[in-house]
């Protein structure tokens, strides 16, 4: 298919000499005189590519980036500056609106080319790459979802037959115990569910190096109070209030209040869901040079230098032996986290001892 190329700039001749030279090499050259109208064709036509000029009336180059990376139908349209002055700080700024390269004028027709090319390559790259992450996830999820969603609906399925065929022969203590299984079966699910979208979500995003750009720009300013927030609520639904142990220093993190949440979340929840009641559940958050690191850690079952090396999104341990199962999801989703924000998550194990999950993200003023 013939690739569409959006050439934006304020000087006609320009516009022909690079439009002739493209059309040369099999691409449909549809151009703009300026960064609103370029903004406008680019809406309607969904380019494969933007090149545009940086010094423009009406709308500069930089306006125009701006306004097409804030539209969600043309933010991940592969987009070139061109300009006569290629100076550090203007390709900085350029590149922090989310340009993808600079063609500095005057330049060659192999520069042009060697530029336009080199980007259509990388983006057919990363959209390769999506797409087999979504073929992945889509197997994945065909496969494991119905067999886990199984086992909590079968606690609210059989229950709620029970009482509704037959609830005037049980107790009111009985009617009330099936009524509590109900419920934390349904917060199991719910849980579930959530844990799956979530997966579903940063697979995704991690195939987008622009997405996990703008996301590292987010901030969670008072991110001792989110990590207490998840962690008790956490310690609360298992009713181990009494075996959270805190430490936890006020500092900002580079993640959105969300995802950070999430990720703290998920560390706990696996920490109590591994460890029996009366062990202690401890979190930490402080920094090590210019790293945030966030510790979980508890003395549960613990596992193998074996186990840890199979970690993944669906795996499962020891399933003949213990009851609770357990899909790695939660790990994976706290894992993809910490990488797409330029972070790590690594784990430290003894069998039957202790585990200690460890994330460490890049330190934010």
């Amino acid at each position: 298919m013939m690739k569409r190329i959006l050439v934006i700039d304020d000087e006609e001749w320009l516009r022909e000499m690079v439009r002739m030279a493209l059309n040369q090499r099999g691409y449909e050259v549809i151009e703009a005189g300026d960064g609103v109208a370029g903004v406008e064709v680019a809406r309607k036509q969904l380019p494969d590519l933007v090149l545009c000029d940086v010094n423009m009336e009406k709308l500069d180059g930089y306006g125009t980036l701006s306004a097409l990376r804030n539209d969600s139908t043309t933010a991940t349209i592969p987009f070139i500056l061109m300009t006569g002055m290629a100076d550090n700080v203007g390709m900085r700024h350029g590149m922090e609106l989310g340009a993808d390269d600079y063609l500095p004028k005057p330049f060659s027709l192999e520069g042009l080319y060697g530029a336009v090319e080199a980007r259509l390559k990388k983006d057919k790259t990363i959209k390769d790459h999506a797409q087999g992450a979504l073929t992945d996830l889509r197997n994945n999820l065909s496969m494991m979802l119905p067999h886990e969603l199984r086992t909590p609906l079968n606690g609210i399925l059989a229950y709620g037959d029970m009482l509704a065929s037959d609830s005037s022969s049980f107790s009111h203590e009985e009617i009330a115990d099936m009524g509590q299984t109900i419920a934390q079966s349904g917060r199991a699910l719910e849980r579930l569910v959530g844990t799956f979208l979530a997966y579903s979500q940063v697979e995704i995003l991690r195939a987008d190096p622009q997405v996990n750009v703008s996301l590292r720009a987010k901030r969670t300013v008072k991110a001792a109070q989110f990590v207490e927030e998840a962690a008790r609520k956490q310690a609360d639904e298992v009713k181990r209030s009494g075996d959270l142990q805190l430490n936890l220093t006020p500092l900002i993190v580079g993640m959105s209040e969300e995802y950070f949440s999430k990720l703290v979340s998920e560390l706990t929840h696996n920490a109590f869901k591994f460890s029996k009641t009366g062990t202690p559940v401890s979190v930490t958050l402080a920094t090590s040079g210019e790293t945030v690191v966030l510790t979980v850690s508890d003395r549960g079952r613990g596992m193998s230098a074996d186990q840890i090396g199979k970690i993944g999104a669906f795996m499962q341990f020891d399933r003949k032996t213990h009851e609770q199962q357990g899909l790695g999801l939660g790990f994976t989703v706290a894992r993809r986290l910490a990488e797409i924000h330029g972070g790590a998550l690594t784990v430290q194990s003894e069998l039957g001892v202790r585990t200690i999950a460890t994330v460490k993200l890049p330190g934010v003023s």
